[in-house]
């Protein structure tokens, strides 16, 4: 197939789905063949050393030495997957350089806010890498050594993380929107030995100097030994002791043609990602390249149906998913690269600004550089469907062919809208509606367990399955796994991107507590049936309320219903605090909104809900009463609200999680430097009212 004939395709020509490909390949080589996805899944989860093994043939990853095992021990904590093998993450993307490269597509392109668009090519990127590399070796930069970043959503990040990860180093990023104490609080705990850094970003119109941010890093990290500065805005101040990485990374000479990254045994540690930190330090936790590489281009191509740039089949695809560098999603974002996709970025806000809210700005972006895959929060899908966006305004989108969203629950009619919005764009009839890949997973394991499958059927409202390999079960109080009901979201067996360990936890307390604790070794049962026993280990509790199929248990359809430690349990009855979000939010007047229960030993619960409403919109009776008939109706008269309370914001993560307990805990009387880290917030100013609130509760 030609070039110029496949760069005309739309997202409507005939493309057979990566997860078809995959099951086709286990067909022709072991004679494998299955009725269902259900089976597949079943198959997967039940019989875990011959599927990982058929992933690891299947993306022909590639190691010096063979590996003596697939899975050591099958135990959680303490699974060592394909122990013997050798890899590194930056060494599975350079390997795309030549056919990627020769097809005339490129590694990265980029934009931001003021338009500044670039492309950078697979050699420049590798020539870049290289440069970084032997820089950082000529630094004393050794496998094992930590490299902390300070940089937003640029490729300049990409490529100093991959010039980290081909030296056996391990990285460590944040993103410069962070405050000098939230980025203190992850950076402290891993000493680093060299920091590179920004000197301002642009964010919502406004260029926001980091050079005073930086230079208190560098004071309060006795570690550091060495600096680069990135100058994103092309500041001209002098920065005392630091190099400036445009002039490491123009290097050119013999030494970076010769360069290859470094073998590192597969377990061996790539990054250190941090959990959201909403009170106390957050959680260090460290992952492996080579569990990075299988399950991302696993969970990548056979989920989210990202194929190679330059395969035939899915010529040009071009992957974006909007996040800042201190969401684990810049991860998944930049692990495209791995598969040899051209990864798109957009640094900057995807909303516009406070006095000129945009929210095309994505669309824009999307449509001037022919986005194939493009995902985002559930909350910025939500707000273009209340701005109003029409998407048939924002340019040519028909190169799109896949929505992604994670973050939160998406709810029904904001995936309604978008379908809506494309079955417009592309003149097609419904039943070819645009493919939502809605996920949800963890920044603890980086990936997701439950997601999309190109082949299955959609329903607004409602991932389509649980991904292959994750034995992911909803169980009840008893351990019990349950259908169609509600209950605590585990997995049973290890996956390979599950956490090495934690910083700073030498006996591994801190890690089996915030995941192994509730279900020990022995509690629950196994994937295909019959009883765990205490060698099993114990069972990974992820945190969320999940329902495995729909009311009456069937189909492989999954919901989550929110953190299960801030469900609203009324009246004996349990709610995930999402279903309460689908209703009230469901309102044209509400932007966004957060309820918590507050219960007290011996007396009633007090139940508020917090409302943020279109601008010149008021909280009156009338509004007061439709926000009460929709939850009555669409959930039951035991969640309505004691109160409703119209409020400036909503206090979110960095990653845009509502922060339901720490302001749980701050109206039940707790400090609010005890309950939640401000500069691990997106919008600490918005706490000012929460705390006016709680004082006058408790005059």
């Amino acid at each position: 197939m030609s070039i110029v004939s496949t760069r005309a395709a739309t997202r409507t020509s005939p493309r057979v789905p990566q997860i078809r490909r995959y099951q086709n390949w286990l067909s022709e080589k072991h004679g494998l063949s299955f009725n269902n996805y259900h089976d597949l899944w079943r198959w997967s989860t039940t019989e875990v050393e011959a599927f990982w093994q058929s992933i690891w043939d299947y993306l022909d990853l590639q190691s010096p030495t063979p590996h003596t095992a697939v899975l050591e021990r099958n135990v959680m904590p303490g699974a060592r997957w394909f122990p013997g093998a050798q890899t590194n993450y930056a060494r599975q993307v350079l390997r795309h350089v030549e056919p990627a490269h020769a097809a005339g597509l490129p590694a990265i392109i980029s934009d931001n806010e003021k338009g500044q668009a670039r492309e950078l090519s697979w050699p420049e990127l590798r020539r870049q890498v290289a440069a970084l590399a032997l820089h950082l070796r000529a630094q004393g930069v050794e496998p094992g050594d930590r490299v902390a970043a300070y940089l937003p959503n640029i490729p300049e990040t990409m490529v100093a993380f991959l010039a980290t990860a081909s030296l056996g180093a391990v990285w460590s990023v944040c993103a410069p929107d962070m405050g000098t104490n939230a980025v203190l609080d992850r950076f402290k705990q891993i000493e680093p030995k060299v920091l590179i850094a920004c000197d301002g970003v642009t964010w919502a119109g406004r260029d926001i100097d980091r050079l005073e941010v930086v230079q208190q890093l560098r004071e309060a990290l006795p570690t550091v030994k060495h600096t680069l500065v990135y100058r994103n805005l092309k500041s001209t101040a002098d920065i005392s002791g630091a190099s400036d990485f445009e002039e490491v990374a123009v290097r050119d000479d013999a030494g970076t043609a010769a360069f290859e990254p470094l073998w590192v045994p597969f377990d061996h540690p790539v990054w250190v990602v941090y959990s959201s930190g909403t009170t106390g330090l957050p959680k260090p936790i460290v992952h492996g390249h080579g569990g990075m590489i299988m399950v991302m281009m696993m969970q990548g191509s056979l989920h989210n149906d990202i194929g190679c740039s330059y395969a035939p089949e899915t010529f040009g695809e071009r992957y974006h998913w909007y996040s800042s560098t201190g969401w684990v999603m810049w991860n998944a974002q930049m692990s495209g690269l791995m598969s040899g996709t051209t990864c798109v970025l957009f640094d900057g806000s995807p909303g516009g600004s406070k006095d000129a809210p945009d929210w095309t700005v994505l669309w824009r972006f999307a449509a001037r550089h022919q986005v194939s895959f493009l995902g985002a929060g559930a909350a910025f899908y939500a707000n273009c469907m209340k701005a109003g966006v029409d998407l048939g305004a924002c340019g040519d989108l028909s190169r799109v062919r896949a929505l992604g969203t994670t973050g939160s629950p998406l709810a029904p009619d904001v995936q309604q809208w978008g379908t809506a919005q494309f079955s417009r764009i592309a003149a097609i009839p419904e039943q070819e509606d645009i493919w939502w890949c809605n996920i949800s997973g963890g920044t603890d394991f980086a990936g997701a367990f439950i997601g999309g499958n190109r082949e299955l059927p959609q329903s607004p409202g409602v991932m389509q399955c649980r991904l292959l390999g994750a034995a992911v079960e909803a169980w009840n109080d008893a351990g019990e796994p349950v259908s169609g009901q509600v209950g605590e979201l585990v997995c049973t067996q290890p996956l390979p991107s599950m956490p090495l360990y934690l910083v700073n936890d030498p006996d591994g307390a801190r890690y089996k507590g915030s995941y192994f604790e509730m279900y020990p070794p022995g509690h629950g049962r196994k994937p295909g049936g019959g009883d765990l026993d205490a060698s099993a280990g114990s069972v990974w509790r992820h945190g969320d309320w999940l329902r495995v199929g729909d009311e009456q248990g069937q189909g492989d359809w999954c919901v989550i219903y929110g953190r299960s430690d801030a469900t609203i349990n009324r009246h004996g009855l349990r709610m995930g605090t999402s279903e309460i979000y689908s209703a009230v939010e469901g309102i044209a007047e509400v932007l966004d909104s957060m309820v918590v229960d507050l219960e007290y030993l011996g007396r009633d619960s007090y139940m508020p809900l917090f409302v943020v409403l279109r601008a010149g919109v008021a909280l009156d009776e009338a509004l007061k009463g439709r926000l009460k008939a929709a939850i009555r109706q669409s959930l039951s008269p035991r969640f309505v609200p004691d109160d409703i309370f119209q409020v400036p914001e909503i206090p979110r993560t960095l990653s845009g999680k509502k922060q339901e307990l720490p302001i749980k805990k701050l109206l039940l009387g707790q400090p609010l430097e005890k309950v939640v880290n401000k500069e691990a917030m997106a919008n600490p100013q918005s706490l000012d009212w929460y705390v006016a609130f709680a004082r006058t509760r408790q005059a």
